[in-house]
């Protein structure tokens, strides 16, 4: 990552992802670390390091181009021929055959390293991680809805100048053809966060999606705004994102907390001779990040979406039981409710106009003739799926709910989701009475459950008012369980 920012301004809105149903591959860590090592012996082979000047950057385009030529790319080493250093090497763009031309998804990282050493973390983890993802791509060849770029950067660490100098050069019609530019820089500090440039764009949030699917929170990277190479890319207008580990900044505690590590420099050998191999990686946070880019790139370029294990959108009768002791017997396939009182119009499965204005689960019984009025007063209630056969893999829990409190004047009053598994009951989310959503809005979440992969397993919604207020509505919709 460069040391100096650059100014960001406005970003473009990317096409929206295609439907079709492709497998989103995992990226081997393995693969990438030999990346890595090569990229540490090209280093020690010439002087040290990989500057964009020198023989070891040289090296290190002939390693990368090669192999990707090799695998099936059209590949150009475009030699930046204004706004670089005198003497530094060429970009290397790759591109894969097939997609739509006219919705284009790049994916970057600076390839150059600083003179003071072989510039490990910092790129040789973006740029070997974004080898591995190509040679994936090649080695599966999904069909593509979009096409797929490539680019290994010069000459970024003497200012952004390779990608600059490659998004100045494009005519107005191919910069509108790029609908996203991922940008990944510094992806394995040792003491590392998880950053999304730009989480709120469109393209962010499905970087971000990839993290929550895996229960890892994310922060906006302030750090590396504008100092590395998607600022090239907002400076003609199209959208970005990327991931980082962070640089030289000191975690917080709350980071510490919410992370792990300790408060001190995310990556302590930011620039320095020290950030070598296989010191100065993390190999969880690479892996992270590799999987969080190929989630990216097949979902927006392929149109990849994650296999759906179980799903209920309550927009269909199916029925359900007021058998509390959850064995199901009184009704295969049911919900059940720990709540007798309430058994058909008024109970769990409310079908017509509830509390969202569609189909949905609610938890209360409903109170007059309001239908979309569910009241607890002063006492609890809960629902709880069928049982649900998990298959192994890597399992996400994706879920609406929506919370009405009338009163909120009980700490007591709660709104949880669970799941019910052959160690016990997990609390997923659980939502205080005087917590944020109590005036109901739709929310969304999604929790990992790996954990539980091979078992069966119920989902747990419940509800309580502890407060008895007039009006207490819980609400659930598009319960769905994935696989990706």
């Amino acid at each position: 990552m460069a040391a100096l920012p650059l100014v960001a301004v406005a970003l473009a809105v990317p096409a929206a992802p295609a439907t079709a149903m492709v497998a989103i591959p995992d990226i081997s860590l393995t693969n990438v670390k030999a990346h890595l090592q090569q990229f540490q012996s090209i280093a020690t082979a010439n002087g040290g390091n990989r500057r964009s000047t020198t023989t070891g950057y040289t090296a290190s385009v002939n390693y990368v181009a090669n192999r990707l030529t090799a695998a099936g790319y059209t590949v150009v080493r475009q030699n930046c021929t204004s706004g670089c250093t005198a003497g530094s090497g060429p970009n290397v763009i790759a591109d894969w055959p097939g997609g739509d031309p006219n919705n284009v998804y790049m994916f970057g990282a600076h390839l150059d390293g600083v003179a003071a050493g072989p510039g490990i973390n910092d790129n040789a983890s973006g740029s070997s991680m974004l080898l591995e993802i190509a040679l994936t791509l090649a080695a599966t060849n999904p069909s593509l809805t979009g096409h797929v770029r490539f680019a290994f950067w010069t000459d970024e660490e003497q200012g952004l100048n390779g990608s600059e100098f490659y998004a100045n050069t494009l005519a107005a019609a191919e910069r509108a053809r790029i609908r996203g530019y991922f940008n990944f820089d510094m992806v394995a500090s040792t003491n590392g966060g998880y950053f999304v440039n730009r989480i709120t764009s469109g393209v962010g949030q499905v970087l971000k999606a990839y993290y929550d699917s895996i229960g890892v929170q994310t922060e906006e990277n302030t750090e590396g705004a504008g100092r590395s190479d998607d600022a090239s890319f907002n400076a003609i207008g199209v959208q970005t994102s990327g991931v980082a580990a962070g640089a030289s900044r000191v975690k917080t505690a709350a980071q510490v907390a919410k992370w792990g590590g300790t408060q001190s420099a995310f990556d302590p050998c930011y620039h320095r001779a020290c950030d070598t191999y296989p010191s100065n990686i993390s190999d969880t946070v690479l892996d992270r990040a590799g999987d969080a880019a190929a989630y990216a790139l097949w979902t927006l370029a392929t149109g990849a979406a994650p296999a759906t294990i179980w799903s209920d959108t309550f927009e269909t009768a199916t029925g359900w039981t007021t058998n509390p002791s959850g064995t199901d017997t009184a009704t295969t396939g049911a919900w059940e409710r720990a709540d007798p009182a309430a058994t058909t119009s008024s109970g769990a499965k409310q079908l017509g106009t509830t509390v969202s204005g569609v189909n949905d689960l609610v938890t209360g019984a409903a109170a007059g003739t309001d239908a979309g009025t569910f009241d607890i007063d002063g006492g609890a209630t809960s629902a709880r799926s069928p049982a649900i056969a998990l298959p192994s893999g890597t399992l996400t829990l994706s879920l609406s709910w929506y919370l009405a409190h009338g009163s909120n004047s009980s700490s007591a009053d709660f709104f949880r989701v669970s799941i019910v598994h052959s160690g016990g009951t997990t609390a997923l989310f659980t939502q205080p009475g005087a917590a944020a959503n109590r005036n109901g809005a739709w929310a969304t979440g999604s929790w990992n459950i790996s954990a539980y992969q091979g078992q069966q397993v119920r989902v747990l919604v419940e509800a309580a008012d502890a407060s008895g207020a007039s009006l207490v509505e819980a609400g659930v919709d598009d319960v769905r369980i994935t696989a990706s």
